[in-house]
């Protein structure tokens, strides 16, 4: 299983799938998922961001919350 850092956290993201995966029939399972608007934008979020998403988020919001995280850290 391969990981990538989730756009707006930066949190690993394991990824499931792949030619790593090709003879495990295990409960391999993602910890994320590739979000696509139609502005041709893509972000490949970890659950716990995309939970903080509202309903009908949009490329603007997935930004949101990258402020957000940075304003709470500080």
């Amino acid at each position: 299983m391969t990981t990538e850092p989730c756009d707006s956290c930066g949190r690993a993201v394991q990824i499931a799938g792949g030619i790593a995966n090709l003879w495990t029939f295990g409960g391999d399972a993602s910890e994320g998922l590739t979000l696509e608007f139609e502005d041709g934008s893509e972000y490949l979020l970890c659950y716990d961001c995309i939970e903080r998403l509202p309903e009908d988020a949009r490329a603007a919001d997935v930004a949101a919350l990258d402020e957000y995280e940075h304003s709470v850290d500080e």
